[in-house]
């Protein structure tokens, strides 16, 4: 995997993944779609790059490392958005 980007199918797929399982956990599943997910698990899995080292965390590379990674970012992502539109953490 070249970064948490998402430039191959194979990253794209598993930053789709994270983002559909962090709006599973975050109970906002059935408010996105497929593109949403995507996007969140994107944007999920450069945020989790960025802060997950400054806590000191790594999952180390491969399609794993990503996953968590992404997954933990695209959880932290949903739920500043909930933040902002409801006012509260679900």
């Amino acid at each position: 995997m070249s970064g948490l980007g998402g430039t191959t199918p194979t990253e794209k797929f598993v930053h789709g993944l994270a983002g559909w399982l962090a709006s599973i956990v975050m109970r906002r599943d059935a408010s996105q779609g497929i593109v949403p997910n995507v996007v969140v698990g994107i944007l999920g899995g450069f945020l989790g790059g960025w802060f997950l080292p400054m806590l000191g965390l790594g999952f180390g590379g491969g399609w794993v490392g990503f996953l968590i990674t992404a997954f933990i970012g695209a959880a932290v992502l949903l739920l500043i958005i909930n933040l902002i539109t409801r006012g509260r953490a679900r």
